[in-house]
């Protein structure tokens, strides 16, 4: 059996400087780094010429946005993740300084959100999907490499020759998994929706892109990634992420198929 390659964890302190009794970290900078990403590239995208958006409709968008991934964030990891501890706790879904987020729940938040604001604005609902879906990846990414600075959400045990030793991990070095979902739920999704973008497909379909991208990558790094511990692998044989990413690559399927339908019609 050959000797595991071990690459030590990079000691990097997860708070920046604290200030008293409050804490500057680097997860949450790296959430403020994606969103000042997406309002630069909203308002880059909103003024293009016959693009149908003026800046004052960003920043009402994005707040609506950012509302609803927060509301829908906390929300979904505790009915996806903390059942059981809900149940016997109900208050536990108000403590948010307890930690936990769901990018599942947060997704229904955000499309939550975007329907209202549509309905408030009188648009299409893909008419705004369309418009924030490729500013999304980006947060994504930014927020992964929180939770790698953080050293949680860690890979399982691997005998690759980039596994790392995660503090609290044990001692045999795993997937950077974190890394993975920064590079391709992130750089690479922003990339395709972009360049799908430009193409100026119908109407639902960077939307329907959007979801089968994110759920096809997120349903393959959660091969890679440790399992919830309280959770672990589901009598399906699949992963808790990658049963709530399996609708989204269906659903995601069917709106681009369903908007080339339209646009032929």
């Amino acid at each position: 059996m050959r000797e595991l390659s071990v690459i030590a964890f990079p000691q990097i302190d997860p708070i920046i400087f604290s200030i008293g009794p409050v804490a500057v970290r680097w997860y949450g900078l790296m959430y403020l780094f994606g969103f000042i990403f997406a309002y630069w590239l909203a308002n880059r995208m909103a003024d293009k010429k016959d693009s149908g958006w003026t800046r004052e409709e960003v920043s009402d968008v994005l707040f609506y946005g950012f509302v609803g991934v927060v509301a829908g964030g906390r929300i979904g990891y505790v009915l996806f993740y903390q059942t059981a501890y809900f149940l016997t706790n109900p208050l536990y879904l108000f403590e948010i300084w307890s930690g936990g987020m769901s990018f599942h729940g947060g997704l229904l938040g955000v499309i939550a959100a975007l329907w209202w604001f549509a309905r408030k604005t009188n648009r299409k609902f893909f008419q705004v999907s369309d418009f924030i879906a490729p500013l999304v990846p980006f947060g994504l990414a930014t927020g992964r490499l929180g939770n790698f600075i953080n050293a949680e959400l860690w890979g399982r045990t691997t005998d690759m020759p980039w596994g790392i030793v995660f503090p609290g991990g044990g001692a045999l070095p795993r997937h950077p998994s974190q890394l993975y979902e920064f590079f391709l739920e992130g750089i690479v999704l922003l990339v395709i929706l972009l360049l799908y973008r430009r193409k100026n497909p119908p109407m639902g379909a960077v939307s329907g892109l959007f979801l089968l991208g994110y759920g096809g990558f997120r349903f393959i790094v959660e091969f890679f990634r440790e399992p919830d511990a309280h959770l672990g692998v589901l009598n399906v044989g699949l992963t808790m992420g990658q049963v709530l990413s399996t609708p989204m690559i269906i659903i995601g399927a069917w709106f681009m198929l369903r908007a080339y339908q339209k646009a032929k019609s």
